[in-house]
């Protein structure tokens, strides 16, 4: 199956992200100092890295990795996020999930605890 290529290519670490020091920058400082916030949101022009930032925030917040720099990519829950697998992390596309069935959707599924 033909895989596009925004998620074939998509930054996999902070490092990867180009173009957005600042927010790759506030979001380390978060993670490092265990002062993240209750919600993101990530808001921007199409193509400037909103979905693989929020991504890569949450594969950070969920990595099992003891030490070092967060995510790591190497534990089960960074694989299984980077494979698409991972059914704690819904990816939703506020473009085309708009309407209320897609809100009452959204709300049946996290009732359910990880």
């Amino acid at each position: 199956m033909a895989q596009a290529l925004y998620r074939k290519w998509r930054s996999q670490t902070f490092e990867e992200v180009v173009g957005q020091d600042h927010v790759t920058e506030t979001l380390r400082n978060a993670l490092r100092d265990g002062r993240v916030a209750h919600a993101y949101l990530f808001a921007g022009p199409r193509g400037t890295g909103k979905t693989s930032s929020a991504r890569i925030l949450a594969k950070a917040l969920n990595c099992t990795a003891t030490e070092g720099e967060k995510p790591c990519n190497v534990c089960d829950t960074c694989v299984a996020i980077n494979e698409g697998r991972m059914i704690d992390l819904i990816e939703i596309d506020a473009a085309s999930n708009n309407s209320v069935d897609d809100i009452r959707e959204l709300r049946d599924k996290v009732s359910f605890r990880p």
